[in-house]
């Protein structure tokens, strides 16, 4: 699970810094504690289908993908799948637990499959909260992700 937590650390970095290469994007990994190699950075770049965007200073710099087709979103399902181990819900609340440090991949996958009535998430180092905008939603959402668990189950 080392590559959603490498992966999540991406987002992050690429979200706050203006990054231009994978040479300055593998140093700002290793000086936050992952070892990595040039060809994981370009796989990790390709799965997480990141694009070089004009920043506000003239340089290209990389950045998400606005594109929400249907790898993206088969992709998010996926981490959402192995990251998770349990959740539960109270009210109209969420709670999910997920592997040591995959609390944010769990989030980003889940604000990116674009589950119907979630006002919004908080990720923590292995928990995330979801808030549903009315509590007879929450059903429909905890069996929504009881169908990935059976998937994973059948090692789909």
């Amino acid at each position: 699970m080392m590559r959603y937590s490498r992966q999540n650390k991406i987002l992050e970095l690429i979200a706050n810094n203006e990054i231009e290469t994978q040479d300055k994007l593998a140093a700002m990994l290793k000086a936050e504690g992952f070892e990595v190699t040039q060809a994981t950075i370009s796989r990790d770049i390709k799965e997480l289908q990141l694009i070089k965007v004009l920043s506000s200073t003239g340089k290209y710099k990389y950045a998400v993908s606005a594109r929400q087709d249907a790898p993206i979103s088969d992709r998010f399902v996926k981490i959402f799948r192995e990251t998770i181990t349990s959740f539960a819900s109270a009210q109209n609340l969420i709670v999910i637990k997920t592997l040591s440090g995959c609390g944010p991949a769990a989030g980003e996958a889940v604000d990116c499959i674009g589950l119907p009535h979630v006002v919004g998430s908080v990720a923590g180092d292995n928990t995330l909260l979801l808030i549903i905008d009315k509590e007879e939603h929450v059903e429909e959402i905890m069996a929504i992700f009881n169908d990935m668990l059976i998937m994973r189950s059948k090692g789909q």
